[in-house]
């Protein structure tokens, strides 16, 4: 019997490459949406017929919406089951310095980054009991650019909740996070836009995708890791070297 992940915002980007990549190490896996559901059926049915013997689900929940994620992982352990990796993917990312930041964006950026993570921790570990829980958080939080004020102070955030977790969880439990950089252009841009961004990194190239599935992989095999953060950012985390 496979196990099963439970994935948020999986129906695309990120979500939908480690989805993929699970399935195809012989995973099951839940796949989180809130309005792409067309992408979360279709992934679904592509890993469905892709893997037979796997079970691929999907799941309609808004992260910034409290009562539905009190709900969320109750509902998904009713259904199928208990499951043995929760991955904390799923994110808004909405520009703004401090000074321009109002109450809505605040809320927005805490609750779908910090807050849903810390409830669905919660319920894993009080359903579960064991596995394993990665956290998607952001190169970003090594500086204290402003210009996306409340989205990076709930990464930051989401990375202390990481260590603490792994505290309080342990053994049973193990809670580790993942920092990407340069990955993928946003999905108003091109290749072009994320290239120059690249030139003012170490590397001097866009990572991609594989340096997070290869740090996925890293953390679930390393059996004895906990509380550590991984950077798949190409250096991006140690500054430009001028």
């Amino acid at each position: 019997m496979s196990k099963t992940a439970f994935i948020t915002g999986a129906s695309k980007r990120v979500g939908k490459a480690l989805a993929e990549h699970l399935a195809s190490a012989g995973w099951s896996v839940i796949i989180h949406f809130n309005s792409s559901e067309k992408e979360a059926h279709e992934l679904a049915l592509s890993l469905t017929q892709k893997f037979p013997q796997q079970n691929f689900e999907t799941i309609k929940a808004n992260l910034s919406e409290m009562n539905e994620v009190e709900n969320l992982i109750s509902g998904v352990v009713e259904k199928y089951g208990k499951f043995e990796l929760l991955v904390n993917n799923a994110s808004v990312f909405d520009p703004g310095y401090i000074a321009e930041t109002d109450t809505k964006l605040f809320d927005l950026q805490m609750n779908v980054n910090l807050k849903a993570p810390f409830f669905l921790m919660r319920d894993f570990a009080r359903s579960c009991k064991e596995g394993n829980i990665i956290n998607f958080v952001d190169t970003r939080i090594t500086t204290n650019k402003s210009n996306f004020a409340a989205y990076s102070i709930s990464k930051k955030a989401l990375w202390d909740l990481t260590k603490m977790a792994a505290l309080e969880f342990a053994p049973k439990i193990r809670v580790n996070a993942i920092a990407p950089g340069v990955t993928l252009p946003p999905e108003d841009k091109d290749e072009t836009y994320l290239q120059k961004l690249a030139g003012n990194i170490p590397m001097k190239k866009p990572g991609g995708l594989i340096p997070i599935l290869r740090s996925f992989d890293y953390i679930l095999q390393n059996e004895h890791l906990t509380g550590q953060l991984l950077f798949a950012d190409g250096g991006e985390n140690l500054g430009q070297n001028v």
